[in-house]
């Protein structure tokens, strides 16, 4: 039977992008087949959904080339994880809001422990792959850091990682820097944020070591470099970083690199070196959207050995508009209320306890008031931002509040025609998926959603 696992697996293997078959089959194992039901383990539950969705077709045919007729295909959690309890039976102590999610610790996470005694990797033993929740916000970026687990220093190098904060990119880029040492304790890994960096170098030449402290990096496989938009405007500093960056990319060794945005959009960086750092492309984490969110509650739930409410987590899900490491930090604080009032998380909330900070007006947020902050930020009235006006700047008002209107409020996109003044609920979708398209590589009009969210609930 598992044999027929191996082809099957191989099969599928040779049918899709090896990037996606890296995110979404590795850690699967055939459970069983009975009366032509196919039950299939999986590591966590985020890979359920997706291989529900997108890979019955690729499986059952795969099944039927090995001779196994598939009606139905089940999918299971395996993993360590001990039994679920009410919050009230155990002790949850509060969790800083910038605590990264905990799940349940991997083997290799256990071997990364007793790394680099010899050598300080700067890296947290805690950032994992396994406990990397994989979303739709974030699943390309992970396809691109198996890739580079499996062949460093190859086709994405440099590895630039960008977007906002708290979505996870130190996570990621440091369980890059984990993984690979799981596989081989040689490496040579180090994590450093570009402000020490500047600040190693600053003392070295002040001590006379600069040729100590290019050595430190020339004798390196693995730079990860995080923060890079906080790069100093100092000529000498981004010479060092260019060239370590040259002779580390032409010794075929990795560089990682994170960002708020992209090189070329930070005033104090070199040309040459912006345009050297996107020589592999540059990806991005976005905001995670609310299947997303309930997913990594879920799943810190789950593996945390806590039961949650579905209607809870939705709560939660629904409700704090920010970003992962705001949700976590509501997350845990609904768990701390929970045990010092001895209830269940939904108790909690029904109560009235917990609100989230992030969104405290959501509730009674009216259309009105939020066409009305739109159209004050961009310095117009309401009647001419939801006029029949084709002039640029107006338009992109008028298609930022439908944007608004539909996040923060839910509303259906022939409602918000209505409140906006455009014909039909077309022109509406057609400008939502204008700005959540411009939001990924425009990072002026994030900053402009974040300024406006401020504004609407501050």
């Amino acid at each position: 039977m598992f044999d027929v696992w191996k082809s099957v697996l191989a099969e599928v293997e040779q049918s899709i992008p090896h990037e996606q078959y890296s995110t979404w089959f590795t850690g699967t194992e055939l459970v069983g087949i009975d009366n032509n039901v196919v039950t299939i383990g999986v590591p966590n539950v985020f890979k359920i959904k997706q291989l529900e969705k997108k890979y019955f077709g690729i499986l059952r045919d795969a099944f039927l080339h090995n001779k196994v007729d598939v009606r139905e295909i089940k999918y299971v959690v395996q993993s360590n994880v001990k039994p679920k309890v009410r919050a009230r039976e155990i002790p949850v102590a509060p969790s800083s809001p910038s605590a990264p999610l905990q799940v349940a610790r991997s083997v290799d996470s256990e071997r990364v422990v007793n790394m680099g005694k010899s050598f300080q990797t700067g890296l947290n033993p805690k950032y994992t792959l396994a406990n990397f929740v994989i979303g739709s916000n974030n699943d390309l970026a992970v396809s691109v850091a198996r890739n580079i687990i499996d062949q460093p220093g190859g086709s994405y190098n440099p590895f630039f990682l960008y977007g906002g904060p708290g979505l996870g990119k130190t996570h990621l880029v440091q369980a890059i820097g984990n993984e690979l040492l799981a596989r081989d304790p040689k490496l040579k890994v180090l994590y450093t944020p570009v402000s020490s960096f500047y600040s190693d170098f600053i003392k070295s030449l002040q001590n006379k070591k600069s040729d100590e402290f290019r050595q430190k990096f020339r004798r390196l496989d693995v730079l990860i470099i995080d923060d890079f938009q906080m790069i100093m405007n100092k000529d000498a500093s981004q010479v060092e970083f260019f060239d370590i960056f040259n002779e580390l990319y032409n010794l075929s060794k990795q560089v990682i690199v994170t960002s708020d945005r992209l090189p070329n959009q930070i005033k104090s960086v070199d040309e040459r070196l912006a345009s050297r750092l996107t020589w592999a492309g540059a990806y991005d984490l976005q905001l995670p959207q609310f299947e997303d969110k309930c997913a990594i509650l879920r799943a810190k739930a789950e593996f945390t050995g806590v039961e949650v409410e579905d209607e809870a987590i939705e709560y939660l899900a629904e409700n704090v508009k920010t970003n992962i490491r705001d949700l976590e930090g509501e997350f845990n604080h609904l768990l701390a209320v929970a045990e010092l009032k001895n209830m269940s998380p939904l108790e909690v909330i029904s109560e009235g306890y917990v609100n989230t900070a992030r969104n405290p007006q959501a509730k009674t947020l009216s259309p009105k008031q939020v066409i009305e902050k739109v159209a004050k930020y961009y310095n117009m009235t309401p009647k001419e931002m939801c006029s029949k006006s084709r002039v640029a700047h107006i338009k992109n008002a008028r298609q930022v509040a439908m944007y608004m209107l539909s996040k923060e409020l839910s509303m259906s996109t022939p409602k918000i025609a209505m409140e906006v003044g455009v014909k039909d609920h077309t022109t509406v979708m057609h400008g939502i998926k204008k700005i959540e398209a411009d939001l990924k590589l425009n990072f002026s009009l994030r900053d402009q959603i974040a300024a406006l969210r401020e504004k609407i609930y501050g």
